[in-house]
């Protein structure tokens, strides 16, 4: 783990902050922390890691140090890979502020049995919550639904909309379009719903080492169906700015989404970037 280039200042803002109704942080990656009115602070797939040089390399700063961080009530992790479950950048949540993980159960095997949490750091296994599609429960002020996601290359990958009075946040992992999100779309009034996108590039094989083509993202206009089914007010393009040769240009969507009615707008955001609900 390296240290935050960014010093404690963004653990800070979100900790100092009093939202009107839910403020949301965007971390990079794919990761992002929640503030209700009422003070209830969850994170997403937070990570902090440098990747696999040369095979991932990161391409932003580390915001960060989770070290740091002295207030949440949740950790949630969508799927099982490093960038979404990560030891060193969400055990030390944990350890402070005795919050849970929230996670499918391959996820959790990643914390217990392949990275030892419980050994490695001062965390319990009674903060281990397993979630499966379908699931409801309350986390303070926000009540968050397990629905399902299309990830062909994790295996077991969840999405999760988070209700608040202030409005409803969806966050899809890394899926790529389903034929559930029609369903999701009309059962919930999504105000914000962030989708992973990036280009197709060339990343060495995890074995050989050999450059491969690899899409591991929504492109253009995966990203956009994938909304529109969704039925999203707004579109929030997350993950392109972190591995080198699958980043992107999220502004090129404005051309991809202006004929559909959803997403109504995009909101285009950069690491450390605050949006209200």
């Amino acid at each position: 783990m390296t240290d935050s280039d960014w010093g404690d200042w963004l653990v800070r803002d979100v900790e100092d902050a009093s939202p009107d109704g839910v403020a949301i942080w965007y971390l990079g990656c794919n990761g992002f922390v929640l503030k209700g009115n009422e003070g209830t602070t969850i994170f997403i797939d937070p990570y902090v890691g440098l990747g696999d040089p040369p095979r991932t390399v990161r391409m932003i700063p580390v915001p960060f140090d989770p070290e740091d961080v002295s207030e949440a009530d949740a950790v949630l992790a969508t799927h099982e890979h490093t960038d979404h479950v990560h030891g060193p950048s969400q055990a030390p949540i944990l350890e402070n502020t005795s919050a849970s993980l929230y996670a499918p159960d391959d996820s959790l095997a990643v914390a217990r049995e392949d990275e030892n949490w419980t050994e490695e750091w001062d965390v319990t296994d009674d903060q281990f919550d397993e979630v499966s599609e379908g699931d409801t429960l309350e986390i303070g002020e926000f009540t968050l639904h397990v629905e399902a996601a299309h990830d062909p290359d994790a295996t077991h990958p969840v999405s999760y909309v988070l209700e608040h009075d202030a409005g409803t946040f969806f966050h899809g992992g890394d899926t790529k379009p389903s034929d559930e999100f029609e369903r999701i779309g009309s059962e919930y009034d999504i105000d914000l719903g962030a989708l992973a996108f990036g280009t197709v590039g060339q990343i060495p094989d995890k074995e050989t080492r050999e450059p491969k083509r690899t899409r591991w993202y929504n492109d253009e206009n995966q990203i956009v169906e994938t909304a529109a089914a969704l039925q999203l007010e707004a579109l929030l393009p997350s993950h392109w700015d972190m591995w080198r040769g699958l980043t992107s240009d999220p502004k090129v969507l404005h051309h991809h989404a202006k004929s559909f009615e959803y997403p109504r707008r995009l909101e285009l955001v950069e690491i450390g970037d605050r949006v209200n609900l």
